[in-house]
């Protein structure tokens, strides 16, 4: 594929990484997601990307609400599992630990912080679907200022579906 300028722009951005849990009728699904902010400080908004291709994404369509997760690079592991595999073939929850959250959304454990929103729309990007969230339920950071795991971090990882 032909780089634009716009990929030499978005090169050199190092932004967080995030694992994104969803779970509907007994299914749960979750991926590591690079495209996400805040879109909104009033009322407090903030969007994530799936990709079309993901089974994150397919779970998502049936869902009312998405957890997000911080990683630290102790949690560089947890990147590689939730980016490098697929749900198709794996059970990823069987492999970290985590419990429901109130509306059922599974919540990774010992993770620096995460947060439950609400879906409140959809944004079709082209290759990726945002989710625009409303939190509903927050476990802000223990402490201040974790070392986050970054795109820099995990942009190795073979991903376990195509972008």
């Amino acid at each position: 594929m032909k780089e634009t300028g716009l990929d030499a722009f978005t090169g050199i951005l190092d932004a967080p990484v995030y694992v994104v849990t969803v779970a509907v009728g007994g299914e749960r699904a979750g991926c590591l997601v690079g495209f996400a902010s805040q879109c909104s400080i009033r009322p407090p908004r903030f969007t994530v990307w799936l990709s079309r291709l993901n089974r994150t994404y397919d779970v998502a369509l049936g869902a009312s609400h998405l957890a997000v997760h911080l990683l630290d690079h102790d949690h560089r592991w947890m990147a590689e599992l939730f980016g490098g595999e697929t749900g198709d073939q794996v059970d990823k929850f069987a492999r970290v630990s985590w419990r429901p959250s109130a509306d059922g959304s599974p919540l990774l454990a010992d993770v620096p912080a995460w947060f439950v929103g609400r879906i409140e729309s959809r944004i079709d990007g082209g290759d990726h679907v945002g989710f625009v969230l409303a939190p509903t339920e927050v476990s802000p950071p223990a402490r201040p200022g974790p070392a986050l795991l970054r795109y820099a971090d995990v942009k190795k990882i073979d991903p376990g579906h195509p972008a």
